[in-house]
């Protein structure tokens, strides 16, 4: 890197980031299927819930993604597209994305409308975009919204011996930010960054008196003349 004559208190910067090669946002529906999950323990009393606890028109769902792995890239693929009359060679970027839905319900007024959770499921979905990502690149793939909400709800009684099963069908949605990067060194012109002033704190305020009354007190009792 060489010195160059540069205005004001600018320098010549190397700096580490990431180069985007190519940034899409998409949006995915789904609906999953979760049956046969055992209704819990009432967690006030400790005894076993059934059917009969619970409204079904409370249930509702959570989705989160799995704390491990939550996006795997299984692999890419070149292929030639044409865009505007040129021949560009993409990639068809195959994304494995595993998620956690758990399931809530409330039970009945006579039981205090207690919200407790019935069980949470882990869920995988795969998707292929079309991604300038050649082999070397890193796929990052944010969800700026991710949601559900449960269709239909029931619940099958089970016998003396077996415990009462709840069958759900969710509605999952999620908006998602998808990038190819990879780590770059950049040369630019800038300046560095400079604290700001500190702000003064507001000086102590001086005593002040309360309002008087004189005209009440003190009362005027000497005599005049």
């Amino acid at each position: 890197m060489q010195a160059k004559n540069l205005p004001g208190g600018q320098e010549l910067l190397c700096i580490n980031t990431e180069k985007v090669y190519d940034w899409i946002l998409n949006e995915a529906t789904f609906d999953l299927a979760l049956n046969n999950l055992d209704l819990p323990l009432n967690p006030a009393t400790g005894v076993q819930l059934e059917c009969d606890d619970i409204d079904l028109d409370t249930v509702t769902c959570a989705v989160d993604p799995a704390e491990v792995d939550p996006i795997v890239v299984t692999g890419r693929e070149n292929q030639v597209f044409n865009i505007d009359g040129e021949d560009v060679t993409l990639q068809i970027v195959n994304i494995r994305k595993n998620f956690d839905v758990t399931i809530f319900v409330n039970l009945v007024a006579a039981l205090g409308g207690t919200r407790v959770e019935v069980g949470t499921v882990p869920f995988t979905r795969c998707e292929q975009v079309i991604l300038c990502a050649p082999t070397g690149t890193d796929i990052d793939v944010t969800y700026t919204d991710l949601d559900c909400f449960v269709c239909t709800a029931s619940c099958d009684p089970g016998t003396t011996t077996e415990i009462d099963e709840l069958d759900v069908t969710v509605t999952v949605r999620l908006c998602q930010s998808i990038k190819s990067t990879f780590p770059v060194t950049l040369e630019l012109v800038a300046e560095f960054c400079q604290p700001r002033d500190i702000l003064p704190f507001p000086p102590c305020p001086a005593p002040t008196m309360p309002a008087q009354c004189p005209v009440v007190f003190p009362t005027n009792t000497g005599n005049n003349g």
